[in-house]
């Protein structure tokens, strides 16, 4: 792994608002769907979920890129992570009430998490480069992305040993307690400003700006591909949905399976973090991007066709890596693309696809594996990314022939931050 950029003390403070934060997020992911289940009973209701968390997504993460483009970003992540700290104390709170929570405040309060996180998330990717310098975008996602999959195995793992001993009021607060003390690390960024300047922030002009995004992005055919290969491999084979109902059925017998389904594909993927450094020089990304999203779709069969837990974890860790691989290089021909006035509106898409994506595609999991079967949900999903893979390859020539050297707009040789 390339850590040079963790040599940049500002990087650092980013970087440790990531690790802070992110075993508590996945704690609290994991305890929204049990808790669903835990009222409902129905795998429909957990996809649904997803959905409920997508509106405020798609919305703030377009609206929050284009005031991220305009807004000093270091501002406006400190604004964000603590009100995602606030709504995440009030959802420790809920999980309190009479009868295990409540399904309509459950739904109230992640609708609210998720509408934060959205804003946040374009702010801290589009400052990347004016912290770290031009030259080392990929090995700053590279490390970020890494121990993001740090807390994903671990805290899922503490989720699932922590809702088995009644303590879903735990797995909140400890989301709560890292976005307060993220916000605490941001205190410490010099200004951010995007290129150079800030304006005054006004809904319209937001607006404005999201459309100014989408006429940028309708010229950049390979950056669209970026979006759209994405959105395949998340909407037909993303399995968090059917995780609740395989570890009460097929896999009730293990200990923790719940934990360990949850924490599989970041497994994968924290082993390609580690050893992430070839990534950082890779010069033909668009063709290894397609490789690494079909390697996602035949692990998805196999996990669909898995019939112990240890099984199923593998070819979810084998999975986990090869969207370790897609997402570092796609998230760095997105930052280096585009001018950084830019960035923030193009990290809002970028948030909105790979958030958005998983949604959709728990609601499709959830829908199908309700009336076919976990089996069938999961294996036909995985069949048709490899073939949409292969389709883009042969139609879309120029994201397959794709070279970042040829491509970046923006050459500073180093910090400017």
């Amino acid at each position: 792994m390339d850590t040079t950029p963790l040599q940049n003390p500002a990087y650092r403070r980013l970087f440790g608002g990531v690790a802070l934060t992110m075993i508590g997020q996945q704690m609290t992911l994991v305890a929204v769907p049990f808790q669903v289940y835990a009222l409902t009973g129905d795998s429909f209701f957990v996809g649904v979920t997803s959905v409920v968390a997508l509106v405020p997504l798609i919305v703030f993460g377009l609206l929050g890129g284009a005031i991220a483009d305009v807004m000093d970003r270091r501002r406006l992540m400190l604004i964000t992570s603590t009100g995602t700290a606030v709504a995440s104390a009030l959802l420790a709170v809920q999980a309190l009430l009479p009868g295990g929570g409540n399904l309509a405040l459950l739904w109230v309060l992640t609708a609210c998490v998720s509408g934060f996180a959205a804003v946040n998330q374009p702010a801290r990717s589009a400052a990347i480069p004016a912290v770290v310098g031009i030259p080392l975008v990929p090995a700053a996602n590279a490390l970020a992305m890494t121990v993001r999959q740090v807390g994903v195995i671990a805290g899922p793992l503490l989720a699932g040993v922590l809702i088995a001993s009644g303590e879903v009021f735990l797995t909140y607060l400890v989301d709560a307690v890292g976005f307060f003390v993220a916000a605490l690390l941001l205190r410490g960024l010099p200004a951010l400003p995007p290129g150079g300047r800030t304006a005054a922030v006004r809904l319209g002009a937001a607006v404005r700006g999201v459309g100014e995004g989408f006429a940028f992005l309708r010229t950049q055919p390979v950056l669209l591909m970026t979006f759209v290969v994405d959105i395949v491999a998340m909407l037909f084979a993303w399995p968090q949905a059917v995780f609740p109902e395989l570890s009460q059925t097929r896999f009730d017998d293990a200990p923790n399976a719940l934990g360990w389904l949850f924490a599989g594909v970041s497994v994968g993927a924290l082993l390609m973090g580690l050893t992430s450094g070839w990534v950082s020089r890779i010069d033909r990304q668009g063709a290894v991007v397609l490789v690494a999203i079909v390697v996602w779709g035949v692990a998805i069969i196999g996990f669909g066709m898995a019939s112990t837990l240890w099984s199923a974890v593998l070819f979810l860790a084998v999975a986990g890596a090869g969207d370790m691989v897609s997402a570092v290089l796609r998230s760095a021909m997105l930052q280096l693309a585009a001018p950084d006035d830019m960035r923030g509106r193009m990290q809002g898409v970028f948030l909105v696809v790979v958030a958005g994506g998983p949604r959709l595609g728990d609601l499709r999991a959830g829908a199908l594996a309700s009336a076919t079967g976990v089996t069938v949900a999961m294996v036909s999903g995985g069949v048709v990314v490899v073939l949409a893979m292969v389709a883009v390859a042969l139609l879309v020539p120029s994201f397959w022939l794709f070279r970042a050297s040829r491509s970046t707009v923006d050459r500073a040789p180093g910090p400017t931050a």
